[in-house]
């Protein structure tokens, strides 16, 4: 019983730094300096880049080793099908039903879709805690912590671009805070099935580094280059791959 209360605490974890990140949105200022907005939008791309790599690619090429499986082609099957993924959406959205979906919305879905592998994760650590598995109580109440430090930069990633697009400061702050209450639900799903949905977490994993990396391409890249040229992009995307690489690297 103290191990299943425990669980549901540390899966409940990752969405506290998601919040924790969203809440940033109610100290941003209504109006918004240009190069702050560049350094922004950099620092979103930074973020998504490395949570990519790190949080994503690498730690689905380790599982699949894990699984015995060829290490690089869940990977690489994954993030393929989630960069045709969104090319379809944005197909169908355009063409279809013609909608045009912006910037900050691809954002939103691409790290919601992120975090439910993140959530699966989570939910195969637990798992292992309940089913008394080699995963013992501390190992996978450290993994629930790490990610959600790594959920404060992404939470903001999330809030601010809705806020310069517009949105309320407390629909922002709602809308962060509903990319990250997938996680806890995905950790649940995942303990109550986990024997179905352990073998293909891998491609989970990689299927959304693909659909980051589209947004970063087709959405914030170009946002970024907007108006006159200066460094301020740069500097953004440089901090906040540096910093979700460092709290990746430290928190695994």
């Amino acid at each position: 019983m103290i191990k299943l209360l425990y669980s549901i605490v540390g899966i409940l974890i990752p969405f506290i730094g998601t919040s924790m990140g969203s809440s940033f949105v109610f100290f941003l200022r209504n109006a918004v300096n240009i190069k702050f907005k560049k350094i922004l939008i950099g620092f979103s791309i930074g973020v998504m880049l490395a949570a990519s790599v790190w949080s994503l690619i690498i730690p689905s090429v380790e599982m699949a080793e894990k699984q015995n499986m060829i290490a690089f082609l869940p990977a690489s099957i994954g993030m393929v099908l989630g960069v045709l993924f969104l090319i379809l959406v944005n197909f169908f959205a355009d063409k279809i039903m013609n909608v045009n979906i912006v910037k900050s919305n691809m954002l939103l879905f691409s790290v919601t879709l992120h975090n439910v592998p993140e959530g699966m994760a989570v939910g195969v650590c637990f798992a292992g805690v309940i089913g008394h598995a080699d995963i013992n109580l501390v190992e996978a109440m450290l993994l629930s912590i790490g990610i959600a430090i790594q959920n404060i930069p992404e939470g903001a990633i999330i809030s601010l671009p809705l806020k310069l697009d517009g949105v309320s400061k407390k629909k922002a702050f709602l809308y962060g805070v509903g990319s990250g209450i997938v996680e806890p639900i995905a950790a649940i799903i995942t303990i109550l099935l986990s024997n179905f949905i352990v073998p293909v977490l891998p491609y989970l994993l990689s299927f959304a580094a693909g659909a980051m990396i589209y947004v970063v391409v087709e959405e914030l890249i170009p946002e970024m280059h907007e108006g006159k040229k200066s460094i301020f992009g740069i500097v953004g995307v440089t901090i906040g791959f540096v910093v979700m690489m460092v709290l990746d690297i430290m928190l695994s």
